[in-house]
């Protein structure tokens, strides 16, 4: 790879992803003339044009940028673009060396104290959380995080004061997190995922085997409790336990809901930090900010620091995302996409809005997650009051055989259950009960979350 003191322009191959368009925003802030490639207009490549970074939506080498040259130009590219993009090959063909994203994020971190946050689920909101603990203190921090953060409006966080600090998304998919050597590191969850990469859940937990041993020397893990990683057999860094169900060395007690929002104590290997407020729903964001702390703690933060940030964290877009709150309706955009992530979402759900009729709004994404786990996505929905299941979000694959949403759809016990169609779901929105509506998937639902908020406003009672 080109020296980064070299560097006069960079090309992005999938500019819009979360973690690509990070990047881009990182070198356009130091400088550097920034442009790029993707699929498909979306808010995010709005703001990166916004941002002066020119954007183009058509596979054309005509559109590639004329000065790029071999000698001062990074071509960073996704493995979502596919072997037969053909921008991507007439790069190759003109001798331009071409990287992935992962690992010009790995040259980045890895010359700073990195802290990483991996889990095949979780992984979003601990990074943010951590992100915003440190930026809060005076310890402050860098970080690349993988999803919007509220409290700052982006997914990239820059230092101005000199922090050693950064915090990054450490992506299982691809094995991408292998590049990253941190200080310290977090594993939240090692569910199977990506079968279509890894094509074993015992494959799956090698590769975050393999993760935590490039902490380096000195460091520390923070890992879920109950997860199994042979980490009697490390002696290079620390290890610690995190949870909110039982004891750990760093875990949550007399956690209390009260209007919405979660009060609880932060028990940590050394004190007891009593009555933390979290300014964000779900139980899930209690376990979320257990981890987060515990990183923030061993970092060197304290803990008038992680108070006064939990009670300041404002989220993740798409994240427990509250849209509508009205006296007919709740209405929430989430990014779950794996029967744990939808079956913790959903409970979260139910811990807050007790009564309430849920109404789940599931987009499956990618047909081999779909063929991989139709089962668990069925007997998560079966949570739901009422089940509305669109068709497969593709994203970087093509079709397969056999594969659609019925796989999901015709495990699915619950009788009060629908298919439908992105283009037929605002009309049936209009007949939705009222009560809490979760918009679940990480593909392109967001899109339909104000069409179906502007059929909720309109609901009467008849």
């Amino acid at each position: 790879m080109l020296k980064f003191s070299d560097i006069k322009q960079v090309y992005f191959l999938g500019i819009g992803g979360l973690g690509m368009s990070a990047l881009a925003r990182y070198f356009a802030s130091q400088g550097i003339a920034v442009s790029g490639y993707d699929r498909t207009s979306t808010a995010l490549t709005a703001e990166l044009e916004g941002e002066g970074i020119a954007v183009h939506y058509q596979d054309d080498p005509a559109l590639l940028p004329a000065n790029l040259d071999v000698s001062d130009s990074l071509i960073v590219y996704t493995p979502a673009v596919p072997a037969t993009h053909q921008e991507l090959n007439v790069l190759i063909n003109r001798g331009f060396s071409i990287h992935k994203r992962a690992e010009v994020l790995g040259i980045i971190c890895n010359s700073r104290r990195a802290i990483a946050v991996a889990g095949t689920h979780g992984k979003t909101s601990v990074s943010t959380m951590t992100a915003h603990i440190l930026k809060s203190s005076s310890l402050g921090c860098a970080a690349f995080m993988g999803g919007i953060s509220k409290n700052y409006h982006s997914n990239l966080l820059l230092d101005s004061t000199g922090s050693e600090w950064i915090v990054a998304e450490a992506d299982e998919f691809d094995r991408s997190f292998l590049h990253l050597k941190p200080e310290l590191a977090v594993i939240t969850s090692m569910d199977a995922d990506h079968l279509d990469i890894y094509g074993s859940h015992e494959k799956v937990i090698e590769s975050f085997r393999l993760f935590a041993r490039q902490i380096r020397e000195g460091g520390a893990l923070v890992l879920k409790k109950g997860l199994s990683l042979e980490t009697d057999q490390v002696s290079s860094h620390r290890v610690y336990s995190y949870s909110i169900k039982e004891t750990a060395d760093f875990c949550a007690e007399n956690i209390e809901l009260k209007d919405g929002f979660y009060q609880f104590d932060l028990i940590t290997p050394e004190r007891r930090i009593a009555k933390l407020v979290l300014n964000y729903p779900g139980l899930l964001n209690v376990e979320n900010a257990v981890a987060a702390s515990a990183l923030a703690l061993l970092a060197g933060a304290s803990d008038d620091d992680i108070r006064r940030a939990l009670a300041t964290y404002s989220g993740v877009k798409r994240r427990f995302d509250i849209h509508l709150n009205n006296e007919n309706f709740v209405l929430i955009d989430d990014y779950a996409h794996h029967p744990e992530e939808l079956r913790a979402t959903i409970q979260s759900v139910r811990d807050i809005y007790r009564g309430k009729t849920l109404t789940g709004v599931f987009q499956p994404h990618l047909y081999s997650r779909t063929k991989d786990f139709a089962e668990g996505f069925a007997g998560s929905l079966d949570l739901l009051d009422e089940v509305v299941l669109l068709d497969i979000y593709p994203a970087r694959e093509l079709p397969m055989e056999g594969v659609s949403s019925d796989l999901i759809f015709n495990q699915i016990k619950n009788k009060n259950k629908v298919r439908c169609t992105k283009s037929e779901l605002k009309k049936l929105a209009g007949s939705f009960k009222p009560g809490v509506v979760i918009m679940m998937g990480a593909g392109d639902i967001d899109t339909l979350v104000e069409p179906v908020k502007e059929q909720l406003l309109k609901w009467k009672n008849d």
